[in-house]
């Protein structure tokens, strides 16, 4: 059984140390601005400006059309009022043009309690050292197969921390489209028919701010429970 336990507890000090890399990279990587997005997705950037242009086309279009649907048909269908169509698609051509600025400061809001989140001070933390921690646990309690159930232990604990993270990267990167495809969103804020669009948008938006913040929350209290059962693992 001591090379089996060797074996076992190298698995599982590799496995910690591999969180432990995984942790330290994807929590610094993530957050409310675009920064890591354009790394790895340079091409947002540049095609920000189709999107900029496919958005006041699609309003000056709409416009069009409800204006002809007023003045061209006189068959008596619905058609928006014709001074409030104008004001609220001028409106929106400004908006849509300057969509990423709007976006930036509604990320930068949302940025600051995530910063908060991110600076606040914890327990100190190092994942190679849980594997000899449990261990050591075990050992106190029970005799026989501790290593193989440390790993066990180890192992369930590493891959609900790594689904924690890749949903908190998936957070970010679904922000990332939000924010590269505003434009087109606030083009469909230009027309009462499609106003509902732009709402969900909206509500989009805010709503993956705030689940990026609690994936945050989460993974730091996770992160403080670890460190905390470290510091004084026999207290439990």
């Amino acid at each position: 059984m001591g090379i089996l336990d060797g074996i076992v507890e190298w698995i599982a000090t590799q496995v910690m140390y591999g969180l432990d890399l995984i942790s330290s990279s994807v929590l610094g990587a993530l957050g409310c601005n675009m920064d890591t997005f354009l790394r790895y997705f340079p091409a947002a950037d540049t095609m920000y400006k189709i999107f900029v242009a496919l958005a006041i086309g699609l309003i000056l279009l709409n416009w069009v059309w409800q204006l002809f649907k007023n003045f061209g048909l006189g068959l008596g269908t619905e058609a928006e009022d014709p001074v409030k169509l104008s004001i609220r698609s001028v409106l929106f051509i400004f908006l849509a043009y300057f969509a990423r600025d709007i976006v930036d400061i509604i990320l930068k809001i949302g940025g600051t309690p995530y910063k908060w989140i991110m600076n606040a001070e914890l327990p100190p933390l190092d994942f190679a050292n849980f594997n000899s921690t449990i261990v050591t646990i075990l050992g106190a309690c029970s005799s026989g197969g501790v290593a193989i159930i440390a790993l066990i232990l180890v192992l369930i604990l590493a891959w609900n921390y790594i689904k924690l993270l890749f949903e908190a990267a998936e957070r970010y990167v679904l922000l990332g489209v939000l924010v590269f495809t505003a434009p087109v969103a606030f083009s469909m804020g230009a027309s009462q028919t499609t106003g509902n669009i732009f709402k969900s948008w909206c509500r989009m938006l805010g709503g993956q701010i705030f689940l990026l913040l609690m994936n945050a929350w989460c993974l730091r209290l996770f992160t403080s429970m670890v460190g905390a059962f470290l510091s004084n693992p026999l207290s439990v």
